[in-house]
């Protein structure tokens, strides 16, 4: 699609509720998992926004920023980010992240948090190659739900799966993070170690369940330990068959 799209700041009834509409269609969630239109009004009003991608009047896209702090430093937290299926792979998703690190530049923020699963090759990649992030830290079942988030994946029934997830950590005036958003390349250098993850985890859960699970539960014992000895994922390697984590150890 060439459609001229546009970033602003997500505002009224009407545009709140079609960011819950594209939390149903994108995620797959049921209605206990969605943050309703009182989540997204009453987090602008404590600090925080929304920002939208808009085709002429009509959402595609959303992005969650909520406040947080950590001491004494107030920071971002990401919440939750959804771009429409006919969007997807068109740099939507790009697009309002860099200019989410803008406002919150703007705010005096050096520094937004957010989740990902660890083991969706795509968001690892979108993640820490494209916009710069570092992980550091392996959160098991942090939302202790259990469900599919692509309706395809629902064929392969009740899982008991757990809601893993790694934390994202943006620095906005970090070096790299300054040269990707020039639309520069960066590089980290080769890894100490690697974590390999299934390259289309979705298919792989719809078709052996029992698999899945278990690469899932290897993908998590191996970040723990990895983190544990004082690693940090700082890039992903794409690949069709096997893509892999790259991890390094900190400088002191």
């Amino acid at each position: 699609m060439n459609q001229l799209i546009e970033i602003r700041q997500v505002r009224g009834v009407e545009e709140y509720d079609a960011c819950v509409r594209l939390q149903r269609e994108v995620f797959g969630l049921p209605d206990l998992e969605i943050s309703p239109r009182r989540h997204l009004i009453v987090s602008t009003q404590a600090g925080g926004w929304v920002l939208g991608a808009f085709a002429e009047t009509k959402l595609v896209g959303f992005v969650l920023h909520l406040p947080a702090v950590r001491q004494d430093e107030i920071f971002g937290y990401s919440h939750m980010m959804a771009v429409a299926a006919d969007y997807q792979n068109q740099g939507v998703g790009a697009r309002l992240k860099w200019a989410q690190r803008a406002r919150a530049l703007a705010e005096g923020r050096e520094f937004i948090k957010w989740t990902f699963e660890p083991v969706r090759a795509r968001n690892a990649h979108f993640n820490l190659n494209r916009l710069g992030v570092v992980v550091r830290d392996y959160a098991v079942n942090f939302y202790g739900t259990d469900y599919a988030t692509n309706p395809n994946e629902r064929a392969a029934g009740p899982l008991g799966m757990d809601s893993d997830r790694v934390f994202a950590l943006w620095e906005l005036r970090s070096a790299r993070v300054e040269t990707l958003a020039e639309g520069r390349e960066f590089s980290v250098g080769g890894a100490d170690q690697v974590i390999e993850i299934p390259n289309d985890f979705g298919a792989l859960l719809k078709s052996d369940p029992a698999e899945a699970k278990a690469e899932a539960l290897r993908i998590r014992e191996e970040f723990v330990r990895a983190f544990s000895a004082d690693l940090v994922c700082r890039a992903f390697e794409r690949d069709q068959k096997r893509p892999k984590y790259l991890l390094y150890r900190e400088t002191k």
